[in-house]
């Protein structure tokens, strides 16, 4: 029972991958990539045009751009002839497919360089900038994508496996950028392109060697063993070094993820107080060491407290020999910490904000005081009525707003209401000018009430 389910399941992937009836002939298969390695005429001029092109994706951060150069240009026919070559010893086609493809790299750092020379725009962008950093992802990606390469130029139907791998490896953003560096004189930028193009370069190369010796293709005649035994230790020995720096470059890009991480959850899992917020963090990973910098907005905390604080739980977020950089009011060096924008600007609206609140505070006092001292007018000035004018016998002082019926103007007068019999016209012409003056009001209206206000 168990001996025919075994057999049935290997009928059915001998099925699925079996590669015989899909791959065309060794002859067919070497002249296709043997077609693709030269660079003369119009592969080398197709080749110029991409690189302007990358250039121009690259220098305006478009990454459609960069993807269009990168399926037209024909560098990946040398790299697959260079694997082809160590395959089946073909010395002749390793020699061309070589210097074919240093001419071409040449050529294209040479390219790039012209056009950042005379290119208005000279910074770099996340596009470039990503192109400086290789780790052992990219010699994971260029060794699949020249498997996948090899397979598909070996297969009656090849589809889009060229182009697809053309676009994975990315071979053309790193030769741009490597001559922005030359333009711009930033090696950083020229060494760390550069090798990230050997990179993809040797272990395409590794790839197709290997998918050559997968398929069996034959070597060509009278081959020299030994002298094909020392060329492929001498690709072996540059493959291993060219690997090296990746894993170094891996290593410490996890590293800075890893601290990344632990800085994040640092300031959000120890960084909360009731009246003090974190406005903003960055975290610094460099030569110089690691560094949290943190902003704070809010009531101000004791400085050399707040950093010991925190500094004795850096430990337990494997955060040990970090240094941290806290900002509020006056930094000790003497600098204002609200230096950056986004501080400046939460600063300057909270500000205007007060003002505004403090303007209206202080119009509504006035208002208020204002009217508590008319409230007290009338009493006040009692007593030195009953002297001056003693037939008045009551008073209210106020302000009253009058209406024209006619075109609905309005318009508000200080107003006089007494209570006095016997009062006649002159004598109330004579208390009016006594109020205006007494009360500085440039005019009142002086109204006499029929009768005593309840």
């Amino acid at each position: 029972m168990a001996n025919t389910f075994f057999t049935k399941l290997k009928q059915l992937s001998g099925s699925y991958f079996s590669l015989t009836p899909y791959i065309v002939p060794q002859q067919e298969a070497e002249a296709s990539i043997r077609e693709g390695v030269s660079f003369r005429g119009t592969n080398l001029l197709i080749l110029v045009m991409a690189i302007f092109i990358a250039s121009l994706g690259l220098n305006t951060n478009s990454t459609a751009v960069i993807i269009g150069a990168m399926l037209i240009s024909p560098l990946m026919g040398p790299i697959i002839g260079l694997g082809l070559g160590l395959g089946i010893t073909d010395f002749a086609l390793l020699k061309r497919s070589f210097r074919n493809l240093v001419v071409a790299a040449l050529f294209s750092m040479l390219t790039a360089a012209l056009y950042f020379l005379i290119s208005p725009v000279a910074e770099g962008h996340s596009e470039l900038l990503a192109r400086t950093s290789p780790t052992i992802y990219d010699v994971l990606i260029a060794f699949f994508g020249g498997g996948a390469g090899i397979v598909g130029l070996c297969s009656r139907s090849k589809g889009n496996v060229i182009p697809g791998v053309a676009i994975a490896t990315a071979l053309m953003p790193p030769l741009c950028t490597a001559g922005y560096g030359l333009a711009t004189m930033q090696m950083h930028y020229f060494v760390g392109a550069t090798y990230l193009f050997i990179i993809n370069s040797i272990f395409i190369c590794i790839a197709t060697f290997i998918g050559v010796k997968f398929f069996h293709f034959k070597p060509v005649q009278a081959v020299n063993e030994k002298r094909a035994q020392k060329i492929r230790r001498i690709i072996y020995a540059i493959a291993i070094l060219t690997l090296l720096p990746s894993i170094y470059l891996t290593y410490n890009m996890l590293r800075q993820n890893r601290f990344e991480l632990n800085a994040d959850r640092f300031v959000s899992q120890e960084c909360q107080w009731p009246d003090t917020h974190v406005l903003s963090s960055s975290d610094v990973w460099n030569k110089n060491g690691r560094q949290i910098n943190l902003t704070l907005i809010g009531k101000s905390m004791p400085q050399d407290s707040l950093e010991l604080a925190l500094s004795s739980r850096l430990r337990f977020y494997n955060l040990e020999g970090t240094r941290l950089k806290i900002f509020q009011g006056d930094s000790p060096d003497g600098t204002n910490s609200l230096q950056s924008s986004s501080v400046k600007d939460v600063y300057e609206i909270s500000q205007a904000a007060i003002n505004a609140k403090q303007a209206k505070i202080d119009s509504l006092t006035n208002i208020i005081a204002t009217d508590r001292a008319e409230m007290h007018l009338s009493g006040d000035i009692m007593p030195e009525l009953k002297v001056v004018f003693p037939q008045i016998k009551e008073i209210a002082i106020t302000k009253a707003v009058f209406a024209n019926p006619g075109d609905g103007a309005t318009d508000t007068v200080n107003v006089a209401m007494i209570y006095a019999p016997g009062v006649n016209h002159t004598r109330r012409e004579e208390l009016q000018r006594y109020l205006e003056a007494r009360l500085r009001l440039e005019k009142i209206r002086v109204v006499e009430v029929p009768a005593s206000l309840p």
